[in-house]
């Protein structure tokens, strides 16, 4: 469950950190909305915060989906280098889970709840205004706020900026390090994409051995019915059987609740890495695509020149920033993988031992039954 805003200041403490986090966010309490065009879901946001530039200390506002998108999509375009953090699809694969289930839901609100979070600690995103207006304005002011963005022929120029920079081909005097990044990310984006395939195909058979069981241990309870001399066998197998059955339910939600949102999580990661890649080569091709143009003498010179240099400057920009964020997005992503692979052995760890111990117990009662038995034969 969601902590409770009153307590979360109480909750949050990093060993990395000397101070308590000033931004405290939470996302819970999904509402279904029907009306004659759609059916949707929105999410209460609650934020709790000690920082001088929001004029309170408490917000509650509701949000949905789209909201979501729109905050992302600003943040992409006010920092294109910048590693924003990923959000759930809006589609899901068929066949998974039914759109506006129960789990469904409770899955989304997780990862929006995670997505708001991960920009609060990020050191740069955390003050974006778009960023505080999504947290504070009511619907109608965020509704009114969308409306004051760029307009249609603005967004078509910026796209076709972006298409023309990709169709002049590759960088000419694109840095070794950035060149690394995109071969590394080549490489993670197979792996981790490889890794979640897998992870759910182990999780679909769990779920079909889990109901195999269900309909197992029940039918040795029956059998028992009809087998006097061996009941007792037969409903101490049902009951190892059962036991064995809860500890796999334990086991499939680890699964579900820690290592597939992760996952998942960095298959999205790994999306979003090439597409800031991809944003920094577009900046460093216009610079070059500048530099040609000089060299060709062009009439405009002057002109070329001063724009020459203002691309420099939002190349060096670009290229330290991405370099920050790389750096803590690699930390980021060792640490959540560290921890979730261990939490994962821990809970294998814990199903193996709490099977064996049922078995060995059930073994160990046969063990004793069969002495008796025996000694009660050898009498005359």
């Amino acid at each position: 469950m969601p902590i409770s805003p009153s307590s979360m200041i109480n909750q949050y403490k990093f060993e990395d950190e000397p101070e308590l986090r000033d931004l405290f966010i939470t996302v819970d309490d999904p509402e279904s909305h029907i009306t004659a065009i759609e059916t949707f879901i929105t999410y209460r946001v609650v934020t709790k915060t000690s920082r001088v530039e929001f004029d309170s200390s408490e917000y509650e506002v509701r949000r949905r989906y789209q909201d979501f998108l729109w905050l992302k999509s600003k943040l992409e375009a006010a920092h294109p280098t910048l590693i924003i953090p990923p959000l759930p699809e809006k589609f899901i694969m068929k066949g998974m889970v039914e759109r506006f289930s129960d789990e469904f839901i409770e899955t989304r609100r997780k990862a929006l709840h995670k997505f708001l979070n991960r920009i609060a600690d990020h050191p740069t995103l955390t003050f974006n205004e778009d960023f505080k207006i999504f947290l504070t304005a009511q619907a109608w002011e965020l509704s009114s706020h969308k409306k004051q963005g760029p307009g249609l022929l603005s967004r078509m120029g910026q796209t076709v900026r972006a298409v023309a920079s990709s169709v002049r081909g590759g960088v000419k005097n694109r840095p070794e390090t950035f060149t690394e990044m995109n071969d590394y990310m080549e490489t993670f984006s197979q792996k981790i994409n490889v890794l979640d395939k897998i992870a759910h195909r182990i999780y679909k058979e769990e779920r079909e051995y889990f109901n195999e069981m269900k309909e197992y241990g029940p039918i040795h309870t029956l059998w028992s019915a009809s087998e006097e001399d061996i009941a007792d066998s037969l409903k101490g197998v049902a009951s190892c059987i059962d036991k064995c059955c809860k500890a796999t339910e334990k086991r499939m939600a680890g699964l579900s609740e820690n290592l597939l949102p992760i996952l998942h999580e960095y298959v999205l990661y790994s999306e979003i890495l090439m597409g800031v890649l991809k944003r920094r080569d577009q900046i460093q091709g216009e610079l070059d695509s500048k530099v040609d143009a000089l060299a060709n003498k062009n009439p405009e010179k002057d002109l070329f020149s001063e724009e020459i240099g203002k691309l420099e400057d939002k190349v060096e920009c670009a290229n330290n920033a991405l370099k920050a964020d790389w750096d803590r997005w690699k930390q980021n992503m060792q640490c959540d993988m560290r921890s979730t692979f261990t939490n994962v052995a821990e809970n294998n760890l814990h199903y193996y031992e709490e099977c064996l111990a049922t078995w060995e117990s059930f073994l160990a009662s046969q063990t004793v039954d069969l002495h008796v038995e025996e000694d009660s034969e050898d009498k005359p």
